[in-house]
């Protein structure tokens, strides 16, 4: 069975389906946040109908890049900040393919962050989970993106000068179609969000809180939080632009003070995403480009062919 085949396949899936036979327990620190997000997925994949076969999970480095070793999937393993480029050719060559890219928020925010802004833009059909625990914890606790005004590590050890990236907003003015806040001390939430981002068409965005208690201690926990769809506080409407930017930076600067405001933030159900743009504009064939690997009858274009044929 090829991975075309088995696209659409109508039949029911369970969570364990996607716990994989070879490294089955996962290695991350005792109370590592990154543990919810792996749950959360093994919830969420099921409840939208994907099974393993349907399923392409893309990583970066960090110890968030170990997830797809922990998902029975497809899987690619990028270099540091490359998870987005890669992920956007497999879902631009296999439009069905359910493509989910991962990574750190020094590997998200940091040195991959030209890609976010940019995958963010053009809208790209994938999810993108990041996980933030502020903190780069494979490498021994150095100072992130997301790490605090102040915050003392071993590559600020008089405390960070730098005012902290603020991702939520960041992914809204750049164009991101879907973006929402989750923790992983809130398991609910996580699978509710996992799975309305997975169904979404478009660019999903999700700040995953994940602790890292051997690395950034002062984090604590991300408790105790407050889900801003069930606060009479916290009333906005998630499909105006205005009114989640303020709700985003409210969100943001809370963070850091000890509150924890986790959610939806804004939905955009209206944008065509980046692969329903090219096929408008005839760019992007309606038969999956990686299909016709698999099509012996198949005669190839080859762009090289039309450049030269302009040039006769």
């Amino acid at each position: 069975m090829s991975a075309f085949n088995a696209i659409g396949e109508e039949r029911e899936i369970d969570r364990e389906e996607f716990t994989p036979g070879i490294e089955p327990q996962p290695t991350w620190c005792p109370g590592c946040g990154d543990f919810g997000v792996l749950k959360a997925l093994k919830q969420a994949l099921p409840e939208v109908g994907r099974t393993p076969e349907e399923t392409l999970l893309v990583t970066g480095i960090g110890c968030s890049g170990k997830l797809n070793s922990y998902l029975d999937s497809y899987g690619f393993h990028t270099i540091h900040g490359r998870s987005l480029p890669v992920a956007r050719a497999a879902k631009l060559a296999n439009p069905g393919l359910e493509v989910i890219a991962a990574g750190g928020d020094g590997d998200g925010y940091g040195i991959g962050g030209n890609h976010f802004m940019h995958t963010a833009r053009e809208n790209h059909d994938m999810t993108y989970v990041v996980f933030n625990n502020e903190i780069f914890g494979l490498t021994k606790g150095q100072t992130s993106p997301t790490s605090p005004k102040g915050h003392k590590s071993k590559t600020q050890p008089h405390g960070s000068a730098k005012e902290p990236i603020r991702p939520l907003s960041l992914a809204l003015t750049s164009g991101a179609s879907y973006v929402a806040r989750t923790a992983a001390v809130n398991p609910n939430q996580a699978k509710e969000i996992l799975t309305e981002a997975i169904q979404h068409d478009g660019f999903a965005h999700i700040d995953f809180l994940t602790q890292c208690p051997t690395w950034n201690k002062d984090a604590r926990q991300y408790v105790p939080y407050t889900d801003v769809q069930d606060s009479d506080d916290y009333d906005f409407d998630v499909h105006d632009r205005v009114e989640a930017q303020e709700a985003m930076r409210t969100a943001e600067e809370a963070l850091y003070e000890g509150e924890v405001l986790t959610g939806r933030f804004y939905v955009d159900e209206t944008r065509p995403s980046y692969q329903g743009e090219k096929q408008r504009i005839g760019e992007m064939p309606e038969t999956p480009l990686a299909e016709r690997y698999f099509d012996d009858d198949y005669e190839w274009e080859r762009a090289y062919d039309e450049f030269i044929d302009k040039h006769r």
